[in-house]
């Protein structure tokens, strides 16, 4: 199943996009659900969603929006990706605690990073073209007393402190700071000015931003007389109640240099059977048949794991393309002997093997039965020539059965690398020195 986001790959299975949208499960809250599935099954309207650049990557959740808006796109509706060089130097308050702020000139930096990963997810050409907006360009110049006169006037503190986010952390210890309490009027006046430059009609985001949503609704209504609408799609949780997303603890990227493809690729393919079929109706544009295809696959023969691979393909080639993922899969197989190891470039091999135990060995001490008490994959010299004599010696997934030969370090991966492995599936990567 190729990927491909450029395709009017919309359903024709569904009789417009909203019904599609909720049959993936993508709307969680909106504005009334019957008046925004007739202003999306009409004409082209144009709708935004917004990026903070608070680190120097979008993560999976931002990957939820992303490929929200490009749906939106498909069915003929005009994006506009926002990323947020001035509500950036706040930053959305969080559950817990402030946010540490960042530099002008980080969070510019930032900017320019998010920019491009937005841009790979949408179509900048045709009647529909999407377009990339910063609102720096509206806020930089407005001074203070304009914004307290021109918007401020329009927020009343009784609404603002009902906002979950805020009425959370009111009540902690942490308290809230007046830059961040204001951040719901910042999102709020972005949608003002984004309905006024465009007649932007929609915003979406996650149900986590939802007070944010409504302050750019409820303003414009305040400010134009004009009904706009907002979608709040679901936070993902996996069904064991573990929160998704992370991987080992720690965030899933789509900078490759922060997760790698191929720990892109098997985040995905560790997919649990429960959730399988719910990642694949948000995360790739599968037809519902395909879909429906793969979950009688989930229930008849789990074991051969078909839509964690149709899954894990998908999302890793959308996110880093097809030719990154089938290196990662490559790389998968050539680790246990199903596959060159020679083919593997010096980022798809780290990527690989940086899991596996570690060690340095001396270009003069290549001997293999040296290598593989030294790797700690035999314990003895003697337990070592018994692996050698069983068959379970491997250096870069060639069998050796002679314990006296010595490894030419010509043959290192990248003059530099041995992957020993003995029996099946343990490994140790060492680096010659």
């Amino acid at each position: 199943m190729q990927t491909e986001l450029r395709a009017p790959v919309n359903d024709a299975s569904f009789p417009n996009v909203w019904q599609e949208l909720k049959w993936r499960g993508l709307v969680h809250v909106s504005t009334d659900e019957a008046a925004l599935e007739e202003l999306l099954a009409g004409d082209p309207i144009t709708y935004y969603c917004g990026f903070d650049p608070t680190a120097p990557s979008l993560h999976l959740g931002n990957l939820v929006q992303l490929l929200t808006m490009r749906r939106l796109q498909l069915a003929g509706h005009k994006p506009l990706g926002l990323v947020g060089g001035s509500t950036g130097l706040v930053g959305d308050p969080r559950p817990t605690a402030e946010r540490t702020m960042n530099t002008k000139e980080t969070v510019a930096e930032w900017v320019g990073y998010l920019q491009g990963q937005v841009h790979r997810f949408l179509s900048f050409e045709g009647e529909n073209a999407a377009r990339m907006v910063n609102n720096l360009d509206w806020t930089a110049p407005m001074s203070v007393l304009d914004f307290l006169r021109d918007v401020g006037k329009y927020f009343r503190i009784g609404t603002m402190v009902k906002k979950d986010i805020v009425a959370s952390r009111l009540n902690s210890e942490e308290g809230i700071s007046y830059a961040e309490f204001s951040y719901q009027i910042l999102q709020g006046m972005d949608y003002l000015e984004l309905y006024r430059q465009y007649d932007c009609r929609l915003q979406q985001g996650g149900s986590d931003q939802w007070g944010n949503l409504t302050s750019g609704t409820d303003l414009i209504r305040k400010v134009e007389g004009a009904s706009v609408h907002a979608l709040g799609t679901p936070l993902i949780t996996n069904s064991d109640g573990t929160k998704f997303g992370k991987s080992e603890g720690n965030a899933i990227w789509l900078d490759p240099a922060m997760c790698s493809p191929f720990d892109m690729y098997q985040f995905w393919l560790n997919t649990a059977d429960a959730d399988v079929i719910d990642r694949l109706k948000v995360f790739s544009f599968l037809s519902r048949e395909q879909i429906e295809e793969l979950a009688r696959a989930v229930a008849e023969r789990p074991q051969a794991r078909e839509a964690q691979r149709v899954l894990a393909f998908q999302v890793t080639s959308l996110v880093h393309s097809v030719e990154a993922t089938n290196k990662a899969i490559a790389a998968s197989a050539a680790l246990f002997g199903q596959g060159e190891l020679t083919d593997l470039d010096v980022p798809t091999l780290a990527a690989a093997t940086r899991e596996l135990p570690k060690v340095t060995v001396p270009a003069d001490e290549l001997n293999i039965v040296s290598l593989l008490v030294a790797s700690g994959l035999s314990a003895s010299n003697s337990a070592a020539r018994r692996t050698i004599g069983e068959g379970g010696a491997y250096v870069n997934n060639a069998k050796v059965t002679d314990p006296d030969v010595v490894v030419d370090a010509a043959d290192a991966l990248h003059g530099r690398y041995l992957l020993l492995r003995r029996g099946k599936r343990t490994l140790v990567m060492a680096e010659i020195v």
